[in-house]
Protein backbone atom coordinates (compact mmCIF):
# COMPACT_ATOMS: atom_id res chain seq x y z
CA UNK A 1 0.00 0.00 0.00
CA UNK A 2 1.44 3.39 -0.81
CA UNK A 3 1.94 6.03 1.98
CA UNK A 4 -0.60 8.45 2.43
CA UNK A 5 0.05 12.12 1.22
CA UNK A 6 1.39 14.86 3.78
CA UNK A 7 -1.14 17.83 3.72
CA UNK A 8 0.76 20.56 3.39
CA UNK A 9 -0.53 24.69 2.91
CA UNK A 10 1.86 26.27 0.64
CA UNK A 11 2.33 29.98 0.90
CA UNK A 12 2.71 31.09 -2.46
CA UNK A 13 2.45 34.57 -1.98
CA UNK A 14 5.19 36.37 -4.13
CA UNK A 15 6.60 33.25 -5.70
CA UNK A 16 6.81 32.20 -9.26
CA UNK A 17 5.40 28.73 -10.18
CA UNK A 18 5.96 27.87 -13.62
CA UNK A 19 2.16 26.48 -15.55
CA UNK A 20 3.79 24.28 -18.44
CA UNK A 21 0.61 24.32 -21.18
CA UNK A 22 -1.64 27.38 -22.97
CA UNK A 23 -4.93 25.66 -22.52
CA UNK A 24 -8.73 25.66 -20.30
CA UNK A 25 -6.91 23.77 -18.17
CA UNK A 26 -3.97 25.86 -17.53
CA UNK A 27 -6.15 28.51 -17.14
CA UNK A 28 -7.85 27.52 -14.13
CA UNK A 29 -4.59 26.13 -12.45
CA UNK A 30 -3.55 29.86 -13.28
CA UNK A 31 -6.97 31.21 -11.31
CA UNK A 32 -6.20 29.27 -8.44
CA UNK A 33 -2.90 30.63 -7.87
CA UNK A 34 -3.30 34.31 -8.66
CA UNK A 35 -6.05 33.34 -5.41
CA UNK A 36 -3.03 32.73 -3.56
CA UNK A 37 -0.91 35.54 -4.72
CA UNK A 38 1.47 33.81 -6.84
CA UNK A 39 3.20 34.83 -9.55
CA UNK A 40 2.67 32.65 -12.57
CA UNK A 41 4.90 32.05 -15.64
CA UNK A 42 2.92 30.24 -17.88
CA UNK A 43 5.27 27.98 -20.95
CA UNK A 44 3.66 27.62 -24.13
CA UNK A 45 3.31 28.07 -28.03
CA UNK A 46 -0.19 29.91 -27.60
CA UNK A 47 -2.14 30.92 -25.17
CA UNK A 48 -5.96 30.63 -24.49
CA UNK A 49 -8.15 33.71 -25.13
CA UNK A 50 -8.39 34.18 -21.16
CA UNK A 51 -4.38 33.87 -20.26
CA UNK A 52 -3.33 36.42 -23.23
CA UNK A 53 -5.53 38.73 -21.48
CA UNK A 54 -4.13 37.91 -18.24
CA UNK A 55 -0.67 38.25 -19.82
CA UNK A 56 -1.89 42.04 -21.83
CA UNK A 57 -2.32 42.94 -18.24
CA UNK A 58 0.56 41.72 -17.07
CA UNK A 59 -0.68 39.35 -13.97
CA UNK A 60 1.02 36.56 -15.57
CA UNK A 61 4.64 36.32 -17.65
CA UNK A 62 4.48 34.26 -20.87
CA UNK A 63 7.53 31.90 -21.53
CA UNK A 64 6.24 31.49 -25.59
CA UNK A 65 7.52 28.05 -26.95
CA UNK A 66 8.34 24.48 -26.80
CA UNK A 67 9.11 23.77 -23.12
CA UNK A 68 12.97 24.33 -21.93
CA UNK A 69 14.22 22.78 -19.07
CA UNK A 70 15.50 26.65 -18.75
CA UNK A 71 12.23 27.43 -17.60
CA UNK A 72 12.93 25.89 -14.33
CA UNK A 73 14.77 28.83 -12.94
CA UNK A 74 16.20 28.83 -9.64
CA UNK A 75 13.61 31.14 -8.31
CA UNK A 76 10.72 28.59 -9.41
CA UNK A 77 8.99 26.86 -6.51
CA UNK A 78 6.43 24.52 -7.78
CA UNK A 79 5.66 23.61 -11.21
CA UNK A 80 2.57 22.27 -13.23
CA UNK A 81 1.99 20.33 -15.81
CA UNK A 82 -1.23 20.54 -17.55
CA UNK A 83 -0.41 20.34 -20.95
CA UNK A 84 -2.75 17.27 -23.65
CA UNK A 85 0.70 16.15 -24.87
CA UNK A 86 1.57 13.32 -22.59
CA UNK A 87 5.46 13.11 -23.53
CA UNK A 88 6.13 16.81 -22.52
CA UNK A 89 3.94 16.37 -19.53
CA UNK A 90 6.64 13.44 -18.50
CA UNK A 91 9.57 15.43 -19.49
CA UNK A 92 8.36 18.32 -17.78
CA UNK A 93 8.19 15.94 -14.73
CA UNK A 94 11.19 14.79 -15.04
CA UNK A 95 13.39 17.76 -15.36
CA UNK A 96 11.99 19.21 -12.08
CA UNK A 97 12.06 16.25 -10.02
CA UNK A 98 15.77 16.52 -11.39
CA UNK A 99 15.44 19.78 -9.68
CA UNK A 100 14.34 19.08 -6.67
CA UNK A 101 11.08 21.01 -7.16
CA UNK A 102 7.69 19.55 -6.35
CA UNK A 103 5.66 19.10 -9.64
CA UNK A 104 2.16 17.95 -10.52
CA UNK A 105 0.83 16.25 -13.85
CA UNK A 106 -2.82 17.05 -14.24
CA UNK A 107 -5.11 13.78 -14.01
CA UNK A 108 -1.06 11.94 -13.57
CA UNK A 109 -1.03 10.58 -10.16
CA UNK A 110 1.92 8.70 -11.17
CA UNK A 111 4.01 11.55 -12.22
CA UNK A 112 3.04 14.05 -9.91
CA UNK A 113 5.04 14.83 -6.30
CA UNK A 114 2.04 17.18 -4.78
CA UNK A 115 -1.55 17.46 -5.43
CA UNK A 116 -3.94 19.62 -6.00
CA UNK A 117 -6.99 19.08 -3.54
CA UNK A 118 -10.88 20.16 -3.81
CA UNK A 119 -10.90 23.00 -1.43
CA UNK A 120 -14.02 24.89 0.72
CA UNK A 121 -12.51 28.32 1.88
CA UNK A 122 -14.69 30.47 4.15
CA UNK A 123 -12.43 33.44 4.49
CA UNK A 124 -9.07 32.23 6.91
CA UNK A 125 -10.64 28.95 6.83
CA UNK A 126 -9.45 26.18 4.42
CA UNK A 127 -10.93 22.97 3.90
CA UNK A 128 -8.71 20.67 1.63
CA UNK A 129 -9.99 17.35 0.38
CA UNK A 130 -7.26 14.75 -1.43
CA UNK A 131 -8.04 11.12 -2.78
CA UNK A 132 -4.50 10.80 -3.51
CA UNK A 133 -4.80 11.46 -7.25
CA UNK A 134 -7.27 7.88 -7.10
CA UNK A 135 -10.50 9.07 -7.72
CA UNK A 136 -10.68 13.21 -7.77
CA UNK A 137 -14.31 12.80 -8.36
CA UNK A 138 -14.99 11.39 -5.05
CA UNK A 139 -13.04 14.80 -3.45
CA UNK A 140 -15.31 16.75 -5.05
CA UNK A 141 -18.31 15.10 -3.83
CA UNK A 142 -17.04 15.15 -0.59
CA UNK A 143 -16.19 18.75 -0.97
CA UNK A 144 -19.78 19.43 -1.72
CA UNK A 145 -21.03 18.31 1.14
CA UNK A 146 -18.83 20.03 2.90
CA UNK A 147 -20.11 23.32 1.17
CA UNK A 148 -23.20 22.69 2.34
CA UNK A 149 -22.45 21.71 5.98
CA UNK A 150 -19.73 25.31 6.69
CA UNK A 151 -21.14 28.84 5.80
CA UNK A 152 -19.43 32.03 5.31
CA UNK A 153 -20.06 32.16 9.47
CA UNK A 154 -17.01 29.95 9.88
CA UNK A 155 -15.12 31.86 8.38
CA UNK A 156 -15.65 34.94 10.37
CA UNK A 157 -15.44 32.52 13.32
CA UNK A 158 -11.74 31.52 12.34
CA UNK A 159 -11.12 35.50 12.21
CA UNK A 160 -12.62 36.22 15.41
CA UNK A 161 -10.80 33.86 17.21
CA UNK A 162 -7.87 34.84 15.26
CA UNK A 163 -7.73 38.27 16.56
CA UNK A 164 -8.21 37.32 20.31
CA UNK A 165 -5.76 34.35 19.71
CA UNK A 166 -3.15 36.14 21.99
CA UNK A 167 -5.30 37.03 24.82
CA UNK A 168 -6.48 33.35 24.40
CA UNK A 169 -3.12 32.17 24.87
CA UNK A 170 -2.38 34.67 27.61
CA UNK A 171 -5.70 33.62 29.79
CA UNK A 172 -4.99 29.83 28.90
CA UNK A 173 -1.73 29.03 29.10
CA UNK A 174 -2.41 25.52 29.30
CA UNK A 175 -3.37 23.31 25.83
CA UNK A 176 -5.67 21.36 27.66
CA UNK A 177 -7.27 24.39 29.21
CA UNK A 178 -7.40 26.14 26.09
CA UNK A 179 -9.05 23.38 24.28
CA UNK A 180 -11.74 23.07 26.25
CA UNK A 181 -11.96 26.76 25.97
CA UNK A 182 -12.62 26.15 22.83
CA UNK A 183 -14.76 23.32 22.73
CA UNK A 184 -17.19 25.51 24.63
CA UNK A 185 -16.75 28.42 22.36
CA UNK A 186 -17.66 26.33 19.83
CA UNK A 187 -20.94 24.61 21.10
CA UNK A 188 -22.03 28.33 22.24
CA UNK A 189 -23.65 31.20 20.65
CA UNK A 190 -21.09 32.56 19.14
CA UNK A 191 -21.05 30.83 15.56
CA UNK A 192 -24.96 31.72 15.63
CA UNK A 193 -24.70 35.01 16.14
CA UNK A 194 -21.78 35.44 13.67
CA UNK A 195 -24.51 33.83 11.33
CA UNK A 196 -26.59 36.77 12.30
CA UNK A 197 -24.09 39.28 11.53
CA UNK A 198 -24.37 40.22 14.98
CA UNK A 199 -20.23 41.14 15.07
CA UNK A 200 -20.80 43.26 18.41
CA UNK A 201 -22.58 40.47 20.26
CA UNK A 202 -20.32 37.62 19.18
CA UNK A 203 -17.22 39.53 20.40
CA UNK A 204 -19.35 39.84 23.86
CA UNK A 205 -19.99 35.77 23.72
CA UNK A 206 -16.29 35.19 23.39
CA UNK A 207 -15.13 37.52 26.18
CA UNK A 208 -18.13 35.95 28.40
CA UNK A 209 -16.64 32.36 27.52
CA UNK A 210 -13.10 33.34 28.15
CA UNK A 211 -14.59 34.73 32.05
CA UNK A 212 -16.59 31.53 32.29
CA UNK A 213 -19.65 33.43 32.16
CA UNK A 214 -22.93 31.43 30.68
CA UNK A 215 -23.95 32.67 27.63
CA UNK A 216 -27.19 35.02 27.47
CA UNK A 217 -29.24 33.19 25.65
CA UNK A 218 -29.70 29.46 26.15
CA UNK A 219 -32.35 28.21 23.52
CA UNK A 220 -33.00 29.84 20.09
CA UNK A 221 -35.67 29.63 17.41
CA UNK A 222 -35.54 29.47 13.24
CA UNK A 223 -38.11 29.92 11.27
CA UNK A 224 -37.11 27.72 8.15
CA UNK A 225 -39.49 27.48 5.28
CA UNK A 226 -39.38 23.93 3.89
CA UNK A 227 -40.63 25.01 0.37
CA UNK A 228 -42.73 23.09 -1.93
CA UNK A 229 -42.00 19.35 -0.83
CA UNK A 230 -38.65 18.74 -3.23
CA UNK A 231 -35.99 18.64 -0.93
CA UNK A 232 -33.79 19.53 -3.91
CA UNK A 233 -35.25 22.55 -3.40
CA UNK A 234 -34.60 23.18 0.51
CA UNK A 235 -31.94 26.17 0.84
CA UNK A 236 -28.36 25.33 2.30
CA UNK A 237 -29.68 27.29 5.41
CA UNK A 238 -32.60 25.43 5.90
CA UNK A 239 -30.34 22.72 5.54
CA UNK A 240 -27.95 23.34 8.28
CA UNK A 241 -30.75 24.59 10.62
CA UNK A 242 -31.98 20.78 10.52
CA UNK A 243 -28.92 19.10 11.07
CA UNK A 244 -28.48 21.91 14.06
CA UNK A 245 -32.09 21.28 15.79
CA UNK A 246 -32.91 19.73 18.88
CA UNK A 247 -36.76 20.32 18.06
CA UNK A 248 -38.78 20.48 14.85
CA UNK A 249 -41.98 21.95 14.73
CA UNK A 250 -43.32 20.91 11.30
CA UNK A 251 -46.35 22.01 9.63
CA UNK A 252 -48.37 18.71 8.10
CA UNK A 253 -47.44 19.54 4.39
CA UNK A 254 -43.94 19.44 5.09
CA UNK A 255 -42.97 16.87 2.53
CA UNK A 256 -41.14 13.25 4.57
CA UNK A 257 -38.27 13.64 2.18
CA UNK A 258 -37.19 16.73 3.82
CA UNK A 259 -37.86 15.60 6.97
CA UNK A 260 -35.26 13.14 7.17
CA UNK A 261 -32.72 15.34 5.55
CA UNK A 262 -32.76 16.62 9.33
CA UNK A 263 -31.08 15.70 12.30
CA UNK A 264 -31.93 11.84 13.29
CA UNK A 265 -32.23 12.35 17.03
CA UNK A 266 -33.93 15.59 16.81
CA UNK A 267 -37.56 16.01 18.21
CA UNK A 268 -40.13 16.00 15.81
CA UNK A 269 -43.53 17.33 16.76
CA UNK A 270 -46.16 17.91 14.12
CA UNK A 271 -48.18 21.01 14.49
CA UNK A 272 -50.42 20.97 11.39
CA UNK A 273 -53.81 22.91 11.08
CA UNK A 274 -56.60 21.22 8.99
CA UNK A 275 -60.28 22.30 8.45
CA UNK A 276 -61.16 18.60 9.80
CA UNK A 277 -59.01 16.02 11.91
CA UNK A 278 -56.25 16.86 14.15
CA UNK A 279 -55.27 20.29 13.79
CA UNK A 280 -52.92 22.50 16.19
CA UNK A 281 -54.17 26.13 17.48
CA UNK A 282 -51.56 28.69 16.70
CA UNK A 283 -51.33 29.33 20.79
CA UNK A 284 -50.06 26.29 21.48
CA UNK A 285 -47.51 26.53 18.85
CA UNK A 286 -46.36 29.70 20.39
CA UNK A 287 -46.32 27.93 23.78
CA UNK A 288 -44.38 24.83 22.46
CA UNK A 289 -41.87 27.71 20.32
CA UNK A 290 -41.25 29.38 23.89
CA UNK A 291 -41.38 26.08 26.09
CA UNK A 292 -38.29 24.32 24.53
CA UNK A 293 -36.41 27.27 23.63
CA UNK A 294 -36.24 28.46 27.23
CA UNK A 295 -35.01 24.65 27.56
CA UNK A 296 -31.96 26.48 25.87
CA UNK A 297 -33.13 23.91 22.80
CA UNK A 298 -32.85 24.68 19.30
CA UNK A 299 -35.69 24.62 17.76
CA UNK A 300 -37.16 24.78 13.93
CA UNK A 301 -39.93 26.17 12.97
CA UNK A 302 -40.43 24.37 9.35
CA UNK A 303 -43.15 26.18 7.35
CA UNK A 304 -44.26 24.50 4.38
CA UNK A 305 -43.13 27.09 1.36
CA UNK A 306 -42.45 29.96 2.89
CA UNK A 307 -43.12 31.57 6.30
CA UNK A 308 -43.56 34.88 5.58
CA UNK A 309 -46.06 33.81 2.42
CA UNK A 310 -49.27 33.30 4.09
CA UNK A 311 -47.43 31.64 6.72
CA UNK A 312 -48.36 33.42 9.99
CA UNK A 313 -44.43 33.56 10.58
CA UNK A 314 -44.65 37.54 11.42
CA UNK A 315 -47.17 36.35 14.11
CA UNK A 316 -44.43 34.07 15.32
CA UNK A 317 -41.66 36.60 15.06
CA UNK A 318 -43.98 39.02 17.07
CA UNK A 319 -44.73 36.45 19.56
CA UNK A 320 -40.85 35.29 19.95
CA UNK A 321 -40.03 39.15 20.62
CA UNK A 322 -42.51 39.53 22.83
CA UNK A 323 -40.59 36.65 24.64
CA UNK A 324 -37.69 37.63 24.63
CA UNK A 325 -36.60 34.70 22.57
CA UNK A 326 -33.62 35.03 20.07
CA UNK A 327 -34.91 33.87 16.58
CA UNK A 328 -33.57 33.52 13.13
CA UNK A 329 -35.32 33.25 9.71
CA UNK A 330 -34.47 30.90 6.78
CA UNK A 331 -36.57 31.64 3.90
CA UNK A 332 -38.38 29.02 1.56
CA UNK A 333 -39.01 28.76 -2.12
CA UNK A 334 -43.23 29.44 -1.87
CA UNK A 335 -45.57 27.77 -3.59
CA UNK A 336 -46.00 30.02 -6.83
CA UNK A 337 -42.38 29.99 -7.87
CA UNK A 338 -42.05 26.24 -7.50
CA UNK A 339 -45.18 25.45 -8.63
CA UNK A 340 -44.68 27.86 -11.87
CA UNK A 341 -41.23 26.48 -12.07
CA UNK A 342 -42.39 22.87 -12.12
CA UNK A 343 -44.77 23.73 -15.25
CA UNK A 344 -42.75 26.15 -16.73
CA UNK A 345 -44.64 29.10 -16.50
CA UNK A 346 -42.74 32.47 -16.55
CA UNK A 347 -45.20 34.26 -13.86
CA UNK A 348 -44.55 37.32 -15.55
CA UNK A 349 -43.63 37.57 -19.60
CA UNK A 350 -42.66 40.67 -21.61
CA UNK A 351 -45.82 39.95 -23.71
CA UNK A 352 -48.31 39.22 -21.32
CA UNK A 353 -47.52 39.75 -17.79
CA UNK A 354 -46.14 42.48 -16.19
CA UNK A 355 -46.87 42.43 -12.83
CA UNK A 356 -47.67 39.60 -10.58
CA UNK A 357 -49.99 38.78 -7.33
CA UNK A 358 -50.12 36.61 -4.35
CA UNK A 359 -53.63 35.58 -3.50
CA UNK A 360 -55.16 34.08 -0.70
CA UNK A 361 -58.61 32.05 -0.84
CA UNK A 362 -58.35 29.96 2.09
CA UNK A 363 -62.61 30.98 3.17
CA UNK A 364 -65.44 32.76 2.24
CA UNK A 365 -64.21 35.73 4.46
CA UNK A 366 -60.70 36.38 2.26
CA UNK A 367 -62.71 36.07 -0.95
CA UNK A 368 -65.06 38.85 0.48
CA UNK A 369 -61.99 41.33 1.24
CA UNK A 370 -60.29 41.18 -2.22
CA UNK A 371 -60.61 43.94 -4.83
CA UNK A 372 -62.13 41.71 -7.85
CA UNK A 373 -62.00 44.10 -9.76
CA UNK A 374 -58.16 44.78 -9.84
CA UNK A 375 -57.81 40.72 -10.02
CA UNK A 376 -59.72 40.98 -13.33
CA UNK A 377 -57.01 43.91 -14.58
CA UNK A 378 -55.32 42.57 -18.01
CA UNK A 379 -51.59 41.89 -18.40
CA UNK A 380 -51.13 40.11 -14.91
CA UNK A 381 -50.85 36.64 -13.30
CA UNK A 382 -52.61 35.73 -10.82
CA UNK A 383 -51.73 33.30 -8.32
CA UNK A 384 -54.25 31.81 -5.80
CA UNK A 385 -53.49 30.07 -2.74
CA UNK A 386 -55.45 27.60 -0.27
CA UNK A 387 -58.13 28.12 -3.26
CA UNK A 388 -59.42 24.46 -3.96
CA UNK A 389 -62.64 24.31 -2.11
CA UNK A 390 -63.57 28.09 -3.45
CA UNK A 391 -62.90 27.65 -7.14
CA UNK A 392 -66.20 27.70 -8.04
CA UNK A 393 -66.44 31.43 -6.32
CA UNK A 394 -63.13 32.10 -7.34
CA UNK A 395 -64.83 31.52 -11.08
CA UNK A 396 -67.77 33.44 -10.32
CA UNK A 397 -66.42 36.64 -9.37
CA UNK A 398 -63.36 36.43 -11.76
CA UNK A 399 -66.15 36.25 -14.52
CA UNK A 400 -68.56 38.81 -12.92
CA UNK A 401 -65.67 41.16 -12.48
CA UNK A 402 -64.52 41.24 -16.10
CA UNK A 403 -62.25 38.47 -16.77
CA UNK A 404 -62.41 37.05 -20.46
CA UNK A 405 -63.75 33.69 -19.97
CA UNK A 406 -61.04 32.38 -22.56
CA UNK A 407 -58.19 33.53 -19.42
CA UNK A 408 -55.71 30.65 -18.95
CA UNK A 409 -54.87 28.42 -16.16
CA UNK A 410 -53.20 26.10 -14.34
CA UNK A 411 -54.30 24.38 -12.05
CA UNK A 412 -51.09 22.38 -10.03
CA UNK A 413 -51.76 19.81 -7.08
CA UNK A 414 -48.43 18.75 -5.83
CA UNK A 415 -46.10 20.76 -7.68
CA UNK A 416 -42.39 20.08 -8.05
CA UNK A 417 -42.95 16.37 -6.26
CA UNK A 418 -43.24 12.90 -7.66
CA UNK A 419 -46.80 12.67 -7.85
CA UNK A 420 -47.47 16.45 -9.33
CA UNK A 421 -50.52 17.02 -11.32
CA UNK A 422 -51.26 19.93 -13.53
CA UNK A 423 -54.79 20.48 -15.15
CA UNK A 424 -54.94 23.48 -17.83
CA UNK A 425 -57.74 25.42 -19.52
CA UNK A 426 -60.06 28.23 -19.98
CA UNK A 427 -61.28 30.20 -16.81
CA UNK A 428 -65.32 29.31 -17.93
CA UNK A 429 -64.03 25.71 -17.74
CA UNK A 430 -62.31 26.28 -14.26
CA UNK A 431 -64.82 24.49 -11.51
CA UNK A 432 -65.96 21.56 -13.92
CA UNK A 433 -62.25 20.49 -14.71
CA UNK A 434 -61.32 20.43 -10.86
CA UNK A 435 -64.42 18.18 -10.36
CA UNK A 436 -63.85 16.16 -13.41
CA UNK A 437 -60.09 15.46 -12.70
CA UNK A 438 -60.51 15.71 -8.76
CA UNK A 439 -58.11 18.09 -7.67
CA UNK A 440 -57.31 17.92 -4.45
CA UNK A 441 -54.90 20.02 -2.07
CA UNK A 442 -52.55 20.67 -1.95
CA UNK A 443 -52.88 22.83 -5.26
CA UNK A 444 -52.34 26.06 -7.13
CA UNK A 445 -54.34 27.84 -9.60
CA UNK A 446 -52.69 30.27 -11.82
CA UNK A 447 -54.63 31.97 -14.01
CA UNK A 448 -53.48 34.49 -16.58
CA UNK A 449 -51.95 34.63 -20.39
CA UNK A 450 -48.40 32.84 -19.00
CA UNK A 451 -50.86 30.08 -17.80
CA UNK A 452 -51.50 29.13 -21.37
CA UNK A 453 -47.47 28.33 -21.88
CA UNK A 454 -48.47 25.16 -19.72
CA UNK A 455 -48.54 22.94 -22.60
CA UNK A 456 -45.63 24.02 -24.51
CA UNK A 457 -43.25 24.45 -21.79
CA UNK A 458 -44.09 22.09 -19.81
CA UNK A 459 -40.72 19.67 -18.93
CA UNK A 460 -41.48 18.15 -14.99
CA UNK A 461 -43.83 14.89 -14.86
CA UNK A 462 -46.82 14.28 -17.57
CA UNK A 463 -48.20 16.69 -19.76
CA UNK A 464 -50.89 19.14 -18.36
CA UNK A 465 -54.60 17.48 -18.44
CA UNK A 466 -56.85 18.97 -20.57
CA UNK A 467 -60.20 20.61 -19.23
CA UNK A 468 -62.41 18.33 -20.92
CA UNK A 469 -61.12 15.07 -20.78
CA UNK A 470 -61.46 12.51 -18.21
CA UNK A 471 -57.48 11.45 -16.20
CA UNK A 472 -57.42 7.90 -16.08
CA UNK A 473 -55.43 7.88 -12.74
CA UNK A 474 -56.92 6.64 -9.72
CA UNK A 475 -57.19 9.92 -8.16
CA UNK A 476 -60.03 10.63 -10.24
CA UNK A 477 -62.65 8.32 -9.30
CA UNK A 478 -61.79 10.40 -5.86
CA UNK A 479 -64.86 12.53 -5.05
CA UNK A 480 -64.55 16.60 -5.71
CA UNK A 481 -62.48 18.73 -3.10
CA UNK A 482 -64.39 20.12 -0.15
CA UNK A 483 -63.83 22.77 2.06
CA UNK A 484 -62.04 20.75 4.15
CA UNK A 485 -59.62 19.61 1.80
CA UNK A 486 -58.36 23.08 1.13
CA UNK A 487 -57.35 23.78 4.74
Amino acid sequence: MDAPLFPLFADLNGRAVLVVGGGAVAGRKVEALLHAGARPRVGAPQLSPALRELAEAGRIDWLPGLFDTRWLAEDVWLVIAATDEPVVNRAVAGAAEAQRLFVNVVDDAQLSRFHVPAMVERGALQIAVSSGGAAPMVARHVRRRLEELFDDAWGRLTELAGRHRPAIRAHFPDTGARRRFFDRLLDGPVLDLLRRHRQADAELALQQAMAGEPPAAAGSVVLVGAGSGDPGLLTLAGLRALNQADVILHDRLVSAEVLQLARRDAERIEVGKSARGHSTGQEHIHALMLEHARAGRRVVRLKGGDAFVFGRGGEELQFLRAHGVPYEVVPGITAALACAASTGIPLTHRDHAQQLRLVTAHCRDSLDTLDWPALAAPRQTLVFYMGVAALAQIQARLLDAGLPAATPFALVENGSRTDQRVVSGTLRQLAGAAGLHAVRSPALLILGDVAGLADELHWFGDAPLPATSRTSSPSAKTPPPTLADAA
